[in-house]
């Protein structure tokens, strides 16, 4: 059963019912007192307030949305409802305000925007339009001027932006936003009195400028923390089945942080020395992990011998008796301790071919290509021979 009401009838329909009810309960005690009280618990008073329009309802409605639901009320996407739709009317009296959303021009410096919106705070119609607003900044609404600029907006929105000024306080740098015309003027806005030994870096008398540097210093020896970025380490996997040059993150790293204290001694306003005295990390950085590829671009699939001839023309241009004067000899580049005096030869540029040939092939069944790291990646050599 639902009872639409007018506030002006509904204390007499209130009696009406109670009468009823008690007029029945007397008189049919056996056919309708239990039911007749479930019916009234479960029944809800709903109060709607829809700008000039109010209406009153009893409802057995579980939650708000429905109430409105049965009353008939149509809502926009972009309307309000307080409580929220999903409130779960559990008993007793409701008040249910609807805010209707209606297109609100808001001007912030060279960009217009237009929102629907159900709130009549400037602050919050500018913040649902996506813009940030600071304590400093002033916001005037009035009605729109001009029908064609801004079609079927009725009202308009001014965002005036505080000034951004870049403060250095005794160390602490900080974005400070100010209305003040002068230096003289933020200070007494923020309510930053000097000391006999404090700085400022510029005139009391300078007017403010967006992003303008003012530092204040105190003569002598102080702390100052402050916090900074700690490099994430990089893990990288060596995917032989990419070629060389293929990179992928696999896991993105992500910068940690820290505090850091310094001691700083200041003089004339200037600083002249700086030391760390502490430093804690406050959010630890996440290593990035990263796939790279280490095939070469041109492989080789000769055999033994082509390989090794390629390789000696890479290392020395084939020459057996090359001496670079690096400190390294012969066809294959061998230093000295490689060499060990293999064959009998002090000099590896100085033995036989067929001598460093043994040698080199002896070097490759131990160790691969591995000594040779550059020659036998550009010459796409495989360790398929040993």
């Amino acid at each position: 059963m639902k009872f639409i009401l007018s506030r002006g009838r509904l204390a007499a329909a209130a009696g009406l019912l109670l009468f009823s009810a008690v007029g029945l309960s007397a008189a049919l005690p056996a056919l309708g007192q239990p039911k007749l009280l479930a019916q009234a618990a479960d029944e809800r008073l709903v109060s709607i307030h829809d700008g000039q329009k109010e209406q009153t309802l009893l409802t057995k409605a579980p939650t708000v949305r429905e109430a409105l639901n049965r009353a008939g009320v149509n809502l926009a996407p972009a309307d309000a409802v307080e409580p929220s739709l999903d409130t779960v009317l559990a008993g007793g009296n409701y008040n249910v305000n609807i805010y209707r959303a209606r297109p609100v021009v808001v001007v912030d410096g060279q960009n217009t925007l237009t929102v629907m919106s159900p709130y009549k705070s400037p602050r919050q119609v500018a913040e649902q339009a996506g813009l940030t607003i600071y304590p400093e900044d002033n916001l005037s609404i009035s009605r729109v001027d001009n029908v064609l600029k801004y079609g079927t907006a009725t009202q308009k929105i001014v965002v005036n932006r505080a000034t951004p000024v870049n403060l250095v306080l005794y160390g602490k740098a900080v974005t400070a936003r100010t209305r003040a015309a002068d230096v003289a003027g933020l200070l007494k806005e923020k309510q930053i009195t000097l000391g006999p030994q404090d700085t400022l870096s510029v005139s009391a008398g300078q007017p403010v400028s967006a992003g303008m540097q003012l530092e204040i210093w105190r003569d002598g020896i102080q702390t100052v923390t402050q916090e900074e970025p700690v490099a994430f380490g990089v893990r990288q996997i060596r995917n032989a089945d990419q070629p060389v040059g293929y990179r992928q993150v696999q896991t993105p790293g992500t910068a940690g942080k820290k505090l850091v204290t310094y001691e700083i001694n200041m003089k004339n306003g200037r600083e002249v020395a700086r030391r760390v005295i502490q430093s804690v990390v406050t959010q630890p950085p996440s290593e990035q992990v990263e796939v790279i590829g280490i095939k070469p671009l041109n492989v080789f699939g000769g055999d033994l011998a082509s390989a090794m001839a390629r390789l000696r023309q890479c290392e020395a241009g084939g020459r057996y008796d090359r001496n670079s004067g690096n400190g390294y000899y012969g066809a294959y580049q061998y230093d000295l301790s490689t060499w060990a005096n293999w064959g009998g030869y002090r000099y590896p540029h100085q033995a036989p071919p067929s001598v460093q040939d043994a040698k080199a092939l002896e070097t490759y069944q131990r160790r691969g290509w591995q000594p040779w790291p550059a020659c036998s990646r550009s010459l796409g050599l495989q360790d398929i021979y040993r």
